[in-house]
């Protein structure tokens, strides 16, 4: 199984970060007999990630953000924004 993972231009990305797009089924039924699943990561353009972030399948990220050190991002980030923590989320706008 395989799915995509897009980087847009000028991304830069702190050690230890990881890029998830497999997944696992939360019924343990399914799990247990192997299934997964894959879902794409895309990055825009002008993106900095700090160290030690992990992205989990199915993730968009904007244009212009910064992502902070150690976040884990569960969920979409909108263009123009600081954002980070567990989960990851918008903290504030970049004019």
């Amino acid at each position: 199984m395989q799915q995509k993972l897009s980087f847009g231009d000028n991304v830069f990305i702190g050690p230890n970060c990881g890029f998830y797009t497999a997944g696992h089924p939360i019924e343990i039924e399914k799990r247990n007999k192997g299934l997964e699943y894959a879902k794409p990561i895309k990055v825009g353009n002008n993106v900095w990630f700090g160290g030690n972030v992990v992205v989990l399948p199915g993730v968009t990220i904007g244009n212009n953000v910064t992502i902070g050190a150690g976040s884990v991002v569960t969920k979409d980030i909108p263009d123009n924004c600081v954002a980070y923590g567990n989960p990851c989320k918008k903290i504030k706008d970049i004019k």
